[in-house]
């Protein structure tokens, strides 16, 4: 098992090597479709990683891998709209939004392991702990429920980031200070949405290796798909509603575990089913809007 954990690590860093020097060698400004052929490419990696996952641990395991990235990838999803308005409202450009992303995910990678491994020592040692990470899930599906669409959440953290560190003249470039206090705003809205997406996966998986690779998987595509989709992101502004539908029924998995089970392929196909019905319902939505509205 060692070997397969640094066999991870070496695969991610890798993966991370390529998207910094490759796709964006020499500061050249990556194109939006080798965003979605980098984005594609991460999702056809971890679905081939859930195969392997299958095969040599178990189709269970497989399963709860695969279930765990959807959940972790929708998720994530959220994360990008936090993102646009953040770097909207400090007008940054996009070399610069590009290495604030890429801090973000190395963050983001040391911070959901040490969560994972948290949470999985407390469920091991504590049973009641299961209950309390219910409620987390509970209470973050009500927030989403409750969130009025296109409100803006980083009001706050925006007026911090300016008055710390002002722009150049033209506020087309932020200084360093700045750019460091943006980055710091990425780690904590990152810290704020894994508080609720680390138990959404311990839900569905115990095994720290499946919670792990699930979670790194998805955050790895975040950089890529934020530039392929920053363009529609205002298209989406109903997400929060399957968000909160997901997690609602995590919660309901979490907390009915003793006394109703919910199989890991039933958990699944609720999963892509809620996706399914509101990527359905959004297109109906868009194409009763007024012309000329966005």
């Amino acid at each position: 098992m060692p070997t397969h954990w640094l066999g991870f690590v070496v695969l991610v860093a890798a993966l991370l090597v390529v998207d910094l020097f490759v796709l964006q060698g020499g500061g050249r400004r990556a194109s939006l479709r080798a965003a979605w052929m980098w984005t594609a490419f991460l999702a056809a990696l971890a679905c081939g990683f859930a195969i392997w996952t299958g095969v040599t641990g178990g189709r269970q395991h497989g399963m709860e891998f695969m279930t765990g990235y959807v959940i972790e990838f929708s998720l994530s999803i959220d994360n990008l709209f936090i993102f646009l308005i953040l770097f909207r409202s400090l007008h940054l450009e996009t070399e610069q939004q590009r290495k604030v992303l890429l801090w973000g995910v190395l963050g983001a990678i040391v911070l959901r392991g040490g969560l994972i491994l948290a949470g999985t020592t407390l469920l091991e040692r504590y049973g009641w702990v299961e209950y309390v990470f219910g409620a987390i899930l509970a209470f973050a599906a009500l927030r989403l429920l409750l969130h009025p669409p296109g409100s803006s959440p980083v009001r706050g953290p925006v007026a911090w980031i300016q008055s710390f560190g002002p722009r150049y003249a033209g506020g087309a470039r932020l200084g360093l200070a700045s750019l460091l206090l943006v980055v710091a705003a990425v780690e904590a809205t990152d810290l704020v949405f894994a508080v609720d997406s680390i138990p959404a996966v311990l839900a569905v998986t115990r095994d720290p290796w499946i919670a792990f690779t699930s979670n790194i998987f998805a955050v790895l595509g975040l950089r890529s798909l934020y530039f392929a989709v920053a363009g529609l992101m205002d298209r989406f502004q109903q997400l929060h509603y399957a968000l909160a539908c997901i997690l609602g029924f995590v919660a309901f998995k979490m907390l009915a575990g003793r006394w109703i089970a919910i199989s890991t392929p039933v958990s699944l196909g609720a999963i892509l089913a809620i996706l399914v019905v509101f990527v359905a319902v959004n297109q109906v939505l868009l194409r009763m809007r007024p012309a000329g509205r966005a």
